[in-house]
């Protein structure tokens, strides 16, 4: 099948300016992600940034480069610029991977290409994996997806849901796992379509994002479904700080 993998990299970052050009093993992060993406199933690889710095960089190591605005509110709305100054249709498939996932697996890129694919009522495609300790469960850093019984989303939160009444009732009951169902984390991986794109860009923020700071509620809220699955292969962690960047160095390290 035909998909595009587009990879958003800014160089601005409170927490970590610079972070996609940051050292690792020898090359810029980007580049990393770049070349786990290229051994997708992808047909093209495009490094969208609003930093001739990282375009620099990238095309120096013989990526392809979209050079996009300074002043997007989300990754979201890069990408749709990308496929718009592409000329991309409104059916072709493109697959969001961060510029600051160095270590993603190509595996996971096929996998929500292929859904989004094989869903033709599906916009979006994304992953999970199961929440197995109260802590993740209760940690609102920790995204909750919950679908139906055909893979497609309900709801994503960062409260614990669903919610188990009778356990959780008691503090006591909120310091050990709930059984019974099967909680779910949310990956950050999507696939789209393009034509939700150009309709997310159009669409004001919905409350339910503005009140979980969870931008994939948009478009729920305007009717968009998106397929959930499970994850074949769990991504490492991405890089949000130097010391993330440290953890993912000596992990190279001793892999080689």
């Amino acid at each position: 099948m035909s998909f595009t993998v587009i990879i958003p990299a800014r160089y601005a970052s409170s927490r970590f300016p610079g972070k996609p050009l940051a050292d690792l093993a020898g090359k810029p992060m980007v580049q990393h992600v770049y070349e786990r993406a290229l051994e997708s199933e992808a047909d093209r690889v495009i490094i969208a940034t609003d930093d001739q710095r990282i375009a620099d960089v990238a095309t120096g190591f013989g990526a392809e480069v979209c050079m996009t605005s300074a002043d997007h509110p989300s990754g979201t709305d890069r990408l749709q610029e990308v496929v718009k100054l592409q000329g991309f249709y409104a059916d072709d498939i493109v697959v969001n991977v961060q510029g600051d996932e160095p270590l993603v697996p190509p595996r996971v890129i096929n996998q929500v290409a292929h859904n989004l694919k094989a869903e033709p009522t599906a916009s979006i495609a994304t992953l999970s994996e199961p929440i197995e300790d109260v802590e993740a469960l209760l940690n609102p850093n920790v995204v909750k997806v919950v679908s139906d019984a055909k893979g497609r989303a309900l709801y994503f939160s960062r409260a614990p849901m669903p919610w188990p009444r009778d356990q959780f009732n008691t503090e006591e009951g909120r310091q050990r796992m709930p059984q019974g169902f099967s909680w779910q984390r949310h990956i950050g991986i999507y696939a789209y379509r393009v034509k939700l794109l150009n309709d997310f860009v159009t669409w004001p923020p919905a409350p339910l994002e503005e009140t979980e700071c969870l931008e994939q509620l948009r478009a729920m809220w305007n009717g968009a479904q998106i397929h959930v699955a499970l994850a074949d292969e769990l991504p490492p962690a991405g890089v949000d700080t130097p010391e993330d960047l440290e953890r993912i160095r000596q992990l190279l390290e001793s892999q080689a």
